[in-house]
């Protein structure tokens, strides 16, 4: 059976809310989505040339369109999410299930244990977490067991079984971990009021603990047993101390989810944060891994209902740092000021780290993905229409008008590349005139590539505004390179980027890669020309003072040059020393003139 065209597919979707399905020729699954109208969503992937080239392969591909027609953008959503999980379609972002996560059990039985677990078993009991690592859970479960003692056994504890003394007290009973229920020592409504203590603890609820101990310290105090109230004031400066630890917000603020999201060319992070009566009790950073031009609403939706579905979270709701749409069910809070703000904040600075992290590790492990992932990203947000692999900066340095040089830096995959590091004398200029030294040095430099063959680079970065930019451009006109190298000006004041015909700058993200890297240039660039400049100021005076030395002749002052450096360095040196260059004869001279020199 022939297949409808894909236009004919298309007008007839619904209007409804739902999820499509994009495949391939062979009815291999490429994309699934969520839409608030479906028709609609569908249509602008064929009404357009997209920005990301993955989109338009993708688009290219598409023959089939299935959708499935729900009820509510939020049941989109859970469906959305739990069919990439299930299909993983090639072009939907990257997500992980949760079967390796631990969890803290109370167990269903008499005197229930408590442990943790990766494996939950539906016989009734009850399950926190996950948590993200078995760190948190061995934390959580030692403040358990300094706070309560408990069974570790797996004994049946059946009424029976106690009463018939099947069982017998072991080491745990006589160092003062357990309370020894096995021989009746303890009685169930005793042992359980300790569990439902606890229950509150992992819900990230310390009042009611609080509460309890207090009023046993001070019974315990009334009754001159004092010694048994110490401990259980130790039991709440434990307590305390792991509250506050965790206590980031105000006590008011209870049974939220913060989520927060950084992105970047090739991933999103979501950070969630569960608070639990002013307390951090889980966070947890979700990593995504794109593969079209997913924005970040659609992304931190897409995270929000995947933690939410792992996680198991009942809370009704979401603090986020921008509006999006989660359903009518689900409250979503966008502070501006306040501890919420804080909060928020807080979560962001969270994914911050975590991609800071994963960005190191990725740099160590696997350098050739690093650089491609900051090329691809320098090419986005400078607008250039290939990755700026080969880049050079030049630099002009006429300090006081005196001897004016230039410099160009070469970057090759981000990185400095000192061995192609040029600095030039400038000819043609008469006086400190930046803008025709800059003309003059880029003439220089491309004249003799294209006379030597060699690459050009794909991108130049003039240090300077307007008016350096329309010298070198000059330059570039006259050697016909204009359109086939791209080329900016970067000035100094507020980091402007400037491009050509363009009047008005880009401006970057301060803490940018992008522009990390082209200030890395511009430094670089300044700096080695100004350690030529000064290299030939010195020289200079030196040459200056040597022409003054009677009997030193052109030779003997270019081998004092090329040795001293400067003038300072030769009248410090001793007669010796310069003796090793020139001869004893002519060490004598220059000693005795600059002797002379200085007593006068």
């Amino acid at each position: 059976m022939e297949l409808p065209s894909l236009a004919l597919q298309i007008q007839t979707l619904p209007d409804s809310p739902g999820v499509y399905q994009f495949y391939d020729k062979d009815s291999k699954l490429l994309y699934v989505g969520k839409a608030r109208h479906l028709k609609k969503r569908v249509s602008s992937y064929f009404n357009k040339v997209h920005d990301i080239g993955r989109t338009n392969v993708m688009v290219r591909k598409i023959r089939t369109i299935k959708h499935i027609v729900v009820a509510t953008e939020s049941d989109a959503l859970l469906l959305e999410n739990n069919l990439i999980k299930t299909l993983q379609p090639r072009y939907n972002v990257l997500l992980r299930d949760d079967k390796t996560y631990p969890w803290i059990c109370i167990k269903k039985e008499p005197f229930s244990r408590i442990f943790s677990t990766r494996q939950m078993i539906r016989d009734g009991s009850e399950y926190f977490g996950p948590y993200t690592s078995f760190k948190t859970v061995h934390t959580i479960l030692d403040l358990i067991r300094e706070l309560y003692p408990l069974r570790t056994c797996n004994y049946d504890l059946t009424p029976t079984n106690i009463e018939s003394g099947k069982y017998k007290v072991c080491l745990e009973y006589h160092i003062g971990n357990c309370k020894g229920p096995c021989e009746a020592h303890q009685s169930l409504h005793d042992y359980q009021q300790n569990v439902d203590a606890i229950r509150e603890i992992l819900k990230g609820n310390f009042k009611e603990s609080m509460r309890d101990f207090k009023k046993q310290m001070n019974e315990l105090a009334a009754d001159m047993q004092f010694e048994q109230a110490q401990r259980i004031k130790e039991k709440m400066e434990v307590l305390e101390k792991y509250q506050s630890r965790s206590m980031v917000a105000n006590p008011r603020i209870t049974n939220v989810d913060v989520f927060s999201i950084v992105s970047d060319e090739s991933a999103a992070y979501i950070n969630f944060l569960q608070i639990a009566h002013g307390s951090v009790v889980r966070s947890h950073t979700l990593e995504l891994k794109k593969r079209l031009e997913e924005s970040d609403e659609e992304l931190l939706e897409l995270g929000i209902i995947e933690i939410r579905s792992r996680f198991r979270l009942t809370t009704r709701e979401v603090i986020v740092p921008f509006s999006i749409d989660l359903g009518e069910n689900l409250k979503v809070t966008v502070p501006q000021l306040g501890d919420k703000k804080q909060i928020l904040d807080l979560s962001l600075r969270n994914a911050k780290f975590y991609r800071m992290e994963q960005l190191k590790q990725l740099q160590i492990v696997d350098p050739d993905r690093h650089t491609k992932r900051i090329m691809s990203q320098m090419q986005k947000d400078l607008r250039l229409p290939t990755e700026p692999r080969h880049i050079e900066c030049f630099d002009n340095s006429n300090i006081q008008g005196s001897n004016p040089v230039a410099a160009c830096v070469v970057f090759k995959d981000g990185k400095a590349s000192k061995k192609d590091y040029r600095h030039y004398n400038i000819k043609s200029v008469e006086g400190p005139n930046d803008f025709a030294s800059m003309e003059e040095v880029v003439y220089r430099r491309y004249k003799r590539l294209l006379d030597e063959h060699e690459p050009l680079p794909d991108l130049i970065i003039i240090d300077g505004g307007k008016g350096q930019l329309s010298s070198a451009l000059k330059s570039l006109d006259q050697l016909e390179l204009r359109g086939k190298i791209a080329i900016i000006g970067i000035a100094k004041r507020l980091e402007e980027l400037f491009y050509p015909g363009d009047p008005v700058p880009l401006y970057l993200d301060k803490k940018s890669e992008t522009l990390k890297i082209i200030q890395q240039l511009r430094n670089e660039a300044h700096r080695f020309g100004i350690s030529f400049h000064r290299n030939k100021r010195s020289k200079g005076a030196l040459q200056t003072s040597i022409e003054s030395i009677p009997g030193i002749g052109e030779k003997t002052m270019t081998a004092l040059i090329s040795h001293f450096k400067s003038v300072k360095r030769l009248k410090l040196a001793s007669e010796q020393e310069i003796s090793a260059v020139v001869g004893l004869s002519k060490a004598k001279k220059i000693t005795d003139f600059y002797k002379s020199t200085n007593s006068d």
